[in-house]
């Protein structure tokens, strides 16, 4: 499907939030640090872990919302919430007001907004697109995401760092001319039908209740379970390229050249190092997410996703043990390689385990691998303060290899019920 050939909600969708996006990719990576030498490593932590508890809570209803009050408005609402949030978040950042904890609190409801914004989105694709198309829709948004990963964390570690205020402010007002624009541009697309009149009908405490109930069910399938729990597990490993990673290179990599030629050199801080790894990583997913889909599509799924585990577990060591720059960026492209291995094939192999008529509300519980992983992931911050950063790397270098043995495991189970059903 050409971008020509998309309606024009959704063109006017991947300008805008490409621009969002990019400004968002500016300054988030470096919260970490930021909370981190605001309230210490011990309080950061579980602030970023109560924060992520709105989060979850926000996307256990965000679908009900956008089906009961429409795609639209939720989109228009959010973004405008994420932009008053920066806005204030900037203002507590100013030389007039110096205020973590405002701070902090904005951040946790641009989180919530964000929360609200995903799932109306996702929903607008599935109204305007044929099914045969989808993922090819879906798959441009994911690479706009991508390219501004490459790009918000270098003009971050140029300006973020040196301009934290004025960075704040932009993105504030930038959220806000996207939420004008989605109102003014873009139209409803909620179906009109007799399931809508039910939705209505229905409270939004009996959504969660209702959705937890399907969980129950779904969670009765052993094979799931193992394959959520091992999801949660090795996700706190790829959790830490938000968390532990620029905490860890701000305060051990020191400023070093990258590359010199002549009497001219690229140096870089340990901000700067940061954003040039995390640069790398979406440049990587970017250019090589197919390629790499493609490629492990040739190999049992039992054998990438435990690869891909290992491979995690290698690069999480490897951070632990080098402060060079090249070292770190070739434990990154190890990450990033364990990353692409099963970014494909896990959605394939969700859609083996759901019956048909279940097949939303599996991938609908698949995805508490990384709302779950997201909110347990910032206690390795405090971690370091408890057992030093060795023994954490060590300890997350653990979770990869139990999380192997859970993909072994999960497998075997698969296999052999497999075996007896023909």
């Amino acid at each position: 499907m050409r971008l020509k050939d998309w309606d024009t909600n959704l063109r006017i969708r991947l300008a805008a939030e490409a621009s969002f996006n990019t400004m968002f990719w500016m300054f988030f990576p470096f919260l970490a640090i930021y909370f981190s030498e605001e309230f210490g490593k011990s309080k950061a932590g579980l602030l970023l872990v109560f924060s992520q508890i709105f989060s979850v809570a926000a996307n256990l209803i965000g679908g009900y919302c956008a089906d009961r009050f429409g795609r639209k408005r939720m989109m228009v609402l959010s973004a405008a919430g994420q932009g008053l949030s920066f806005l204030v978040f900037g203002m507590a950042q100013s030389p007039w007001l110096d205020s973590p904890m405002l701070g902090f609190i904005c951040f946790a409801l641009a989180g919530v907004f964000g929360s609200f914004y995903w799932p109306a989105s996702q929903a607008m694709v599935a109204d305007l697109v044929p099914e045969k198309d989808r993922s090819e829709v879906f798959a441009v948004f994911y690479t706009s995401i991508n390219i501004s990963v490459v790009v918000g964390p270098i003009l971050g570690s140029i300006f973020f760092v040196r301009y934290p205020f004025e960075v704040l402010l932009v993105s504030g007002f930038i959220g806000l001319l996207l939420s004008f624009v989605l109102l003014k541009w873009i139209r409803e697309t909620r179906p009109s039908a007799s399931s809508d009149a039910k939705t209505r009908r229905n409270s939004w405490h009996s959504a969660i209740v209702g959705q937890f109930k399907d969980y129950g069910v779904i969670m009765s399938d052993k094979i799931f379970l193992l394959f959520i729990i091992a999801g949660i597990v090795v996700a706190q490993t790829f959790m830490q390229l938000d968390l532990l990673f620029p905490v860890y290179m701000k305060e051990f990599v020191g400023t070093q050249t990258v590359l010199s030629f002549g009497d001219w050199a690229f140096k870089v801080n340990g901000e700067q190092a940061f954003g040039l790894i995390l640069s790398e990583n979406g440049l990587l997913v970017a250019l090589f997410t197919v390629f790499v889909t493609r490629w492990v599509t040739k190999y049992k799924e039992q054998h990438v996703f435990i690869a891909s585990s290992i491979l995690f577990a290698i690069s999480i060591v490897l951070f632990g043990q080098t402060v060079w720059i090249w070292g770190l960026i070739f434990a990154m492209a190890i990450f990033t390689l364990g990353e692409l291995a099963t970014a494909g094939v896990q959605q394939g192999f969700v859609s083996k385990l759901a019956p048909e008529h279940l097949r939303g509300q599996y991938f609908a519980a698949a995805s508490l691998r990384y709302t779950i992983g997201r909110t347990i992931a910032p206690l390795s911050i405090p971690l370091t303060e408890w057992i030093g950063y060795n023994w954490t790397f060590a300890t997350l270098g653990f979770l990869s290899l139990l999380s192997a043995v859970l993909y072994w495991l999960t497998f075997r189970i698969y296999d052999k019920q497999k075996a007896v059903t023909g």
